[in-house]
């Protein structure tokens, strides 16, 4: 399957009428921290919040067809062909949000309520596996709080990488203090071993393929978290209240379109230099396919 060539080709499948174009608008209902992401696609809106509900420690594939997301439209590979995110555009009228990083991403799936006050090395079943992004390459991991804790304790995660190289294991990293849910885990504006959204891999690796186990250290905690794996397509900077901010990544990227498989499901995590709470996030994208 070819992407789109040049220019040409997609204003030839704007006026084939192969696109899409819709609306989003998220609002978190918890009282967020001030430089600490979030996971938007946990709050109320449009699309429909997604709890992260499934078996513990199992993995759990997310996808467009069954659970949701924001609609990017039909699924084309069938056809011989790719889709890609032409246009992205977003606002806020709250001004304890802005400035506002969001970062769209494919939510690959996760592993279901990880047990922060298990100390021993937790395994994970894999009898599902992820069906978007199987050679791991670019994929990264995303812990996301689904039951509030103290925190201050740490944990790493054992996976396979990009490579399907076992054994690779995660930097130490320390639970925030931030008990909301939808909160990433270890993210924290200042202090050793916050971070987020992501978790740093072992050194060398650009991906994830798998994850084999989680382990707590110190005496474990009261808390819950969904292990998520996203791959990450694009990047806005919402800088105020006066005006959206929209990329055309035909015009402002020299045709450099991220691609969206086939089935994705496609939400948002974010970074608010305030709090998200009562700050509505309304937007639209727009897709293309060749």
């Amino acid at each position: 399957m070819a992407g789109f060539r040049n220019a040409r080709e997609i204003a030839d499948a704007q006026d084939a009428g192969r696109y899409l174009y819709r609306s989003f608008r998220k609002q978190a209902t918890q009282t967020t921290g001030s430089g600490i992401w979030f996971d938007l696609s946990m709050s109320p809106g449009n699309p429909v919040p997604n709890y992260y509900i499934g078996a513990a420690g199992a993995f759990t594939p997310l996808k467009r067809s069954t659970d949701g997301g924001i609609d990017h439209g039909p699924s084309v590979g069938q056809l011989g062909r790719k889709k890609f995110l032409r246009k992205l555009m977003a606002m806020t009228p709250t001004a304890t949000a802005a400035p506002l990083t969001l970062v769209l991403m494919d939510y690959i799936g996760f592993y279901g309520f990880v047990d922060e006050s298990i100390t021993d090395e937790q395994p994970l079943d894999n009898t599902q596996s992820p069906t978007r992004y199987v050679d791991g390459r670019g994929v990264q991991l995303m812990p996301v709080v689904v039951a509030g804790q103290s925190g201050g304790q740490t944990f790493t995660v054992t996976y396979t990488n990009q490579d399907g190289v076992t054994g690779r294991v995660t930097q130490p990293v320390k639970m925030t203090t931030q008990a909301v849910n939808g909160t990433i885990l270890h993210s924290l504006s200042a202090g050793n071993q916050y971070g987020g959204p992501f978790l740093p891999l072992q050194s060398g690796d650009s991906g994830v393929r798998s994850v084999q186990s989680v382990l707590i250290g110190g005496v474990g905690d009261v808390g819950l978290f969904a292990l998520v794996m996203v791959k990450p397509l694009a990047t806005l900077d919402i800088r105020g209240i006066d005006a959206p901010t929209e990329i055309d990544y035909l015009t402002d990227c020299g045709c450099s379109l991220p691609e969206i498989q086939d089935d994705a499901y496609l939400n948002f995590v974010s970074l608010p230099v305030g709090t998200l709470a009562a700050a509505p996030i309304h937007g639209v994208i727009e897709t293309t396919w060749n």
